[in-house]
């Protein structure tokens, strides 16, 4: 995942909660109809929390979402929905509910997967899934809060429908699965689908750790892009007591580990915006006293800048193929281009954001200063549309929250309460962009 406040934006979430509360200037918006949206939301709030127990109970990773859409599927259709599966040739699933009267399109996305981590919270709704992973035995859970996100949007799913009279155009609620696949994930293959043909307007969301109930936004760069690499270090194999007559892959890739820390620090112009060079595994090697013949390793790229993002994949390539030459070894670099940085439209955020601070808890509602280092296909979807991505805090009160474990983490943890603040948000945002016509369009 890719998405979601990590460490740098909980520090901006607590120090600005700790001075900012959410009254300020808002929209006039009709009282009476976002009193329903409220009463519609505290009224199925046992059914949200029902349904991310159930889910994350059962998590299941990216492409094999097939349980998690069925569940989808299966309640949109219950609400009298026109809905759409398997959408791209993966479980992607769509509902698409038409109001009582003409109006513009807005679309409503979360995704459904869930990561290889093995849980080590130790809740009553833990996931006790296990799979093999890159031929690894783990566990499976939802460490990103997908199931969260996925819980919320059927709740929305079922507050609008109730108000479909009163609606002036269309919602889609889009339920995407393989956020967590890059390079390709689960959002270009539903836009290939056409799921965004006509799409006025898109809204998402993403969890993560602060002040429970807080939700934060940012117009413009929200996340970065989020490119993955491999490389391939070809040594000669040999006997562990005699080194000389091999090439070690091993050290060789340790080398170009240290390196890889570099190209951010000494070839980035980081006023152009932060970036992340990050190795997330390295394999080599069966027993102690055999130097293998290769070694394999891969990583991550995040970067806000284009052209930070051209430089990181030339020097990969430059270092780590000239140390390995420099040994008497080979390497191979793979650099694949991934999501890209998600883009808040302006307009956007300037004329809904006020909706976020209407509906928002006592824990606050700011703008962020910074983008997350986080990657996010949404991004796609908001290359299709005028896009609006912004996070909602869900860790417990009982956490420390400068000591919390973050997205990824097996320890990662939502709160329940979270969830109605959620709905109310995602059901506020559409029905507001509908009654006030959306944003024009920038060709």
């Amino acid at each position: 995942m890719r998405a979601g406040t990590f460490r740098a934006t909980l520090t901006a979430v607590v120090l600005a909660c700790a001075g900012t509360t959410t009254a300020g200037a808002q929209q006039p918006f009709d009282p009476a109809l976002q009193a329903e949206i409220d009463k519609r939301t505290n009224a199925i709030a046992d059914k949200v929390t029902a349904w991310r127990h159930d889910i994350h109970q059962h998590p299941e990773l990216g492409y094999q979402e097939k349980r998690t859409a069925a569940l989808v599927a299966a309640h949109l259709k219950a609400l009298g929905m026109d809905v759409q599966e398997n959408v791209g040739g993966i479980p992607g699933v769509v509902g698409i509910l038409k109001g009582g009267k003409p109006g513009p399109t807005v679309a409503l996305r979360a995704d459904m997967d869930a990561l290889p981590v093995t849980e080590m919270v130790d809740v009553p709704f833990k996931s006790t899934v296990r799979t093999v992973y890159n031929g690894q035995e783990t566990g499976v859970m939802h460490a990103c809060g997908h199931d969260m996100h996925t819980a919320m949007l059927m709740g929305t799913a079922e507050v609008l429908a109730g108000l479909r009279a009163k609606l002036p155009g269309t919602v889609k609620f889009l339920f995407q699965p393989a956020e967590e696949v890059p390079p390709r994930g689960g959002a270009q293959p539903m836009i290939d689908a056409g799921v965004m043909n006509g799409v006025d307007g898109v809204f998402g969301l993403h969890v993560g750790p602060g002040p429970l109930g807080s939700m934060s936004y940012r117009g413009g760069s929200i996340s970065a892009s989020a490119d993955t690499w491999k490389i391939i270090v070809r040594g000669k194999q040999g006997h562990g007591a005699f080194p000389s007559t091999a090439v070690d892959p091993i050290v060789v890739s340790a080398e170009i580990v240290s390196a890889l820390q570099t190209i951010v620090s000494r070839s980035l112009d980081l006023t152009a915006g932060p970036a992340v060079v990050t190795v997330g595994a390295i394999h080599g090697g069966l027993r102690e006293n055999i130097i293998p013949d290769s070694v394999w390793m891969i990583g991550t790229i995040r970067t806000f800048d284009p052209k930070s993002r051209q430089i990181v994949a030339e020097r990969m390539k430059t270092l780590a193929q000239n140390i390995a030459e420099a040994h008497g070894a080979k390497a191979e670099v793979e650099v694949v281009l991934g999501y890209g940085s998600t883009i808040n439209n302006t307009a956007m955020v300037s004329k809904f954001s006020p909706a976020l601070k209407r509906v928002g808890t006592a824990a606050g509602v700011f703008e962020n200063k910074a983008g997350s280092m986080a990657g996010e296909d949404f991004s796609r979807f908001a290359e299709k549309a005028p896009g609006f991505f912004f996070n909602l805090s869900v860790t417990p009160p009982s956490v420390d929250l400068f000591g919390v474990a973050s997205n990824h983490s097996p320890l990662f943890q939502g709160d329940d309460k979270a969830l109605p603040v959620g709905v109310r948000a995602m059901s506020t945002l559409a029905v507001e962009f509908l009654v006030s016509g959306g944003v024009p369009r920038v060709p």
